[in-house]
């Protein structure tokens, strides 16, 4: 678990190869000042997630205690955390890497591999149907497509 790393097991090495992979995301510039933790409100529901935290473990190299610990996917990607960040971290970008890599290396929830299997075969979470265009056009919406073959081309491109 995230709270049970030691020293001895970190890879600075690849820590900050990680860091450089994501580019323009700053980790390096974290001060400790765990503001991004004081705005971010899951916090305020899970003791366990921590932003600063996933900032330092991701620059020791701790990457896979972070995807095993399956706290990434309680992020909401909200930008609190960047927002308030004095030193403008990129945390919600770290987040969606963190995600990625979950993904491509097996770490990812069942939950969520099933949701993006749904995305990939239908283009959306939930099918759209007439019903659904004639409430948006009561609305003054305009008419979504009821397939999105585009969504599965990028999935299919990416996925190479």
């Amino acid at each position: 678990m995230i709270e049970d790393v030691t020293h001895n097991r970190a890879d600075l090495q690849f820590g900050q190869g990680f860091a450089e992979q994501l580019g323009d995301v700053r980790l390096s510039a974290c001060f400790m000042c765990r503001a991004c933790t004081s705005v971010c409100p899951i916090t305020r529901l899970n003791d366990s997630f921590n932003p600063f935290r996933f900032v330092r473990l991701a620059l020791f190299g701790y990457i896979e205690e972070v995807l095993e610990s399956g706290l990434i996917w309680f992020c909401t990607n909200c930008y609190a955390c960047q927002e308030k960040c004095p030193h403008g971290v990129r945390i919600p970008d770290l987040m969606t890497a963190l995600k990625n890599l979950a993904i491509k290396t097996g770490y990812a929830p069942r939950e969520v591999l099933l949701q993006m299997n749904i995305v990939k075969d239908q283009g959306r979470i939930y099918p759209i149907d007439e019903f659904d265009n004639k409430k948006r056009g009561k609305l003054n919406l305009p008419s979504l497509p009821v397939s999105c073959e585009a969504v599965s081309t990028l999935f299919n491109e990416n996925s190479e």
